[in-house]
């Protein structure tokens, strides 16, 4: 009666076997386009990541430096500002050093005033050429009497040593005071030249400093971009990924089922031609069979 259900199995499993195959073969080759499908577009997404992977790590590298020449050009500025500060102290200095000479350069100037010069120096020279030609023409005119004569020349040399002395104390005051004056505005110009120079640096490095940060900026937009970019497509990828997974078991279990629906199609075929062979054995030795053994020796 085993023999008899086994055999009833068998011819069950037959059936299921060609329909598992009718069934799983199509589908097994539906599933394979699909897992190349997969393979392909997580391959090619693959691709992308890595190539916004490189974009992204570049485009940082490039902030790096960037960064690094902001600070310079900080570094830069700041030691041009301290200059231009003591800079602006010199230039300070000077002017007031200037302003001090023109003011000396002016009081010699007054001390050329009758009322200034006669208190302090006595009388200027043109003064002193003025009474001398009086003199002179008071002895061509013969307004000097002889016994006057003496004192007249004893006054004349006195007159031509002053005007001589105070001459050259006129030009050498004045001479002075002016070469005093053009030093300290060379030296104010030049102060000047340095503090608008040490400016114009300061400015330039600051200038620089802002445009490398708006780039810096900008870069940063473009690696976030880059990232988030990076990002999705890994995240596509990963799902194609799963979905190539998913299929590549969906066949290896198809596959093993066919092959186990096979092998047992195969393992009860042989059972059930041993199974025939004794019915036929029963058969010739006389034994009365069922009508289900009957129906199995007939297909068999």
């Amino acid at each position: 009666m085993e023999r008899q259900n086994r055999r009833d199995r068998g011819f069950v499993l037959v059936v299921n076997s060609t329909t598992l195959g009718e069934v799983l073969g199509p589908l097994s080759d539906k599933v394979s386009k699909k897992l190349l499908d997969f393979k392909d577009r997580r391959d090619e997404l693959n691709v992308n990541v890595r190539c916004h992977l490189d974009k992204r790590n570049d485009i940082n590298r490039q902030v790096k430096e960037l960064i690094h020449e902001v600070q310079n050009q900080k570094t830069i500025r700041n030691e041009a500002n301290a200059t231009v500060k003591d800079l602006k102290a010199i230039r300070l200095e000077r002017t007031n050093v200037l302003k001090e000479k023109r003011e000396e350069l002016r009081s010699s100037y007054d001390q050329r005033k009758p009322e200034v010069r006669e208190k302090t120096q006595g009388p200027p020279s043109h003064k002193i050429r003025a009474e001398m030609n009086k003199l002179e023409r008071r002895f061509e005119t013969g307004q000097i009497k002889p016994n006057k004569e003496n004192e007249f020349f004893a006054k004349m040399k006195k007159l031509q040593k002053q005007l001589k002395d105070t001459m050259e104390r006129e030009e050498a005051s004045s001479s002075e005071s002016l070469k005093r004056v053009q030093v300290a505005e060379d030296l104010q110009t030049a102060a000047h030249k340095s503090v608008e120079q040490a400016v114009a640096s300061a400015q330039e490095a600051h200038d620089l400093m802002i445009e490398l940060s708006d780039e810096v900026d900008r870069l940063r937009e473009s690696a976030n971009n880059e990232h988030l970019s990076l990002t999705s497509s890994k995240r596509k990828a990963d799902s194609l990924h799963n979905q190539y997974i998913v299929s590549l078991r969906c066949i290896h279990s198809m596959k093993d089922i066919m092959k186990l629906a096979e092998s047992k199609q195969k393992r009860d075929e042989e059972d059930g031609k041993v199974g025939v062979s004794d019915l036929m054995s029963r058969l010739m030795s006389g034994d009365t069979l069922s009508t289900e053994e009957l129906m199995l020796l007939q297909r068999g």
